[in-house]
């Protein structure tokens, strides 16, 4: 009995020797944790900077002048004068209609006008004696009067045979047929020894011209961004590309920098009712010839005067919904979330509008380690735009 009052003792002493130490260890875990530092963030003031604003279109290159070549009189095909897709300057031949047919016919209205110069002679004469006869009652009046009018009769005749000698001078003029602008030709349609038929609009075109430099750029713009421009020209923050040719820059769909300048010089006067948009023009000078009608790229147009903005990269903005917020930290490391209005992309950055202010400690890094009304450990950092970026704009 003795024995098991002892076994007894010995149970409750190693209970108690265990209920000591896991005292001991969750007084030592509780201090781990009250020693233990808020994670660490990296907070920085938003970079305020003088900016300007560019919207980004999409659009394709077109030619200021598109010619297609037809025949004004019919004939046969004598001669091509231009190698397919070459350049040509205005007033360069490049076709030739066979001119004899024409020739015969400019002879021929020549000798018209010819035997009507005769007649006109001779009822000028037969006038001149009858007037003079009439002084002396050799003819009467009546006989006057008809040499008068013959006399004007053989003038109808000389003008009308004159008109008929320059159509057809024009028509023989017309066997030639050079190019109206400057610009890289088409491949020829026709070729030599066929029947052109010339001198209607359903003739068929021999080649096409297209101008190169300048071209144009067009676009489409929303509703949205036209009012905007609209309001903005009206409260005077803006000019209307209508009265003012606002910069415009050009990218190819193998560039990555913005190094083709043009300027705006055409907006439509009606919204398209099939895609809702309004069709906008920009000119470029192409001095290489590289631009060509049909080629694809993306515009940007000026979209708002220079001012002072702060920029934050977007990986400090949380998207909460359809809300746009940032982590601000405060002098004690306590966290806020502040909900902001945010602007365009320019140099890589992100354009804040309104929801926080220039001295705001923004994190920009470690945002999975915050929380709101929570602490953090902030570290000092700054904000740098992307020397690289341009002045792209992503909306």
């Amino acid at each position: 009995m003795m024995r098991s009052a002892c076994l007894r003792s010995l149970a409750v002493v190693a209970l108690i020797s265990v209920a000591v130490g896991g005292c001991d260890q969750a007084t030592s875990g509780n201090a781990s944790a009250r020693a233990r530092p808020p994670p660490p963030v990296d907070v920085a003031t938003p970079l305020v900077k003088e900016v300007t604003e560019w919207d980004t279109f999409t659009g394709r290159f077109e030619a200021v002048e598109h010619i297609e070549l037809r025949a004004r009189v019919s004939g046969y095909l004598q001669a091509v004068h231009f190698v397919d897709g070459q350049m040509v300057n205005k007033g360069d031949l490049l076709f030739t209609i066979d001119p004899r047919p024409f020739e015969a016919e400019v002879a021929r209205t020549r000798a018209e006008v010819q035997r009507a110069q005769a007649h006109l002679g001779r009822a000028v004469k037969d006038l001149a004696r009858a007037e003079k006869l009439v002084r002396s009652s050799t003819v009467s009046q009546e006989r006057v009067d008809d040499r008068r009018a013959d006399k004007l009769a053989a003038e109808a005749e000389v003008a009308a045979a004159q008109a008929v000698l320059r159509a057809a001078q024009l028509d023989l003029q017309f066997t030639r047929i050079a190019a109206p602008v400057s610009g890289r030709i088409s491949d020829r349609r026709i070729d030599v020894g066929n029947l052109v038929a010339g001198g209607s609009a359903q003739s068929a075109p021999l080649a096409t011209i297209v101008s190169l430099d300048p071209i144009y750029f067009v676009f489409d713009a929303s509703e949205a961004d036209y009012l905007k421009y609209a309001r903005l020209a009206r409260s005077g923050d803006r000019p209307s590309s209508r009265e003012v040719a606002n910069p415009v820059y050009v990218q190819l769909i193998d560039e990555t920098e913005w190094t083709r300048q043009g300027r705006m010089n055409f907006v439509d006067n009606t919204f398209s009712l099939g895609s809702g948009t309004i069709r906008g023009r920009a000119v470029f000078d192409n001095p290489d010839l590289i631009l060509i009608p049909g080629i694809f790229g993306r515009m940007r147009l000026l979209g708002a005067n220079a001012y002072e903005a702060m920029l934050l990269p977007d990986a400090a903005i949380v998207t909460d919904q359809s809300s746009k917020l940032v982590f601000v930290v405060d002098s004690e490391g306590k966290v806020a979330a502040k909900p902001v209005t945010l602007g365009p992309v320019i140099d890589g950055l992100r354009v804040v509008h309104d929801g926080i202010t220039p001295t705001d400690r923004v994190i920009v890094s470690g945002l999975q380690r915050a929380r709101p009304g929570g602490m953090v450990t902030a570290q000092e950092t700054t904000i740098a735009a992307r020397a690289d970026a341009g002045s792209a704009v992503s909306r």
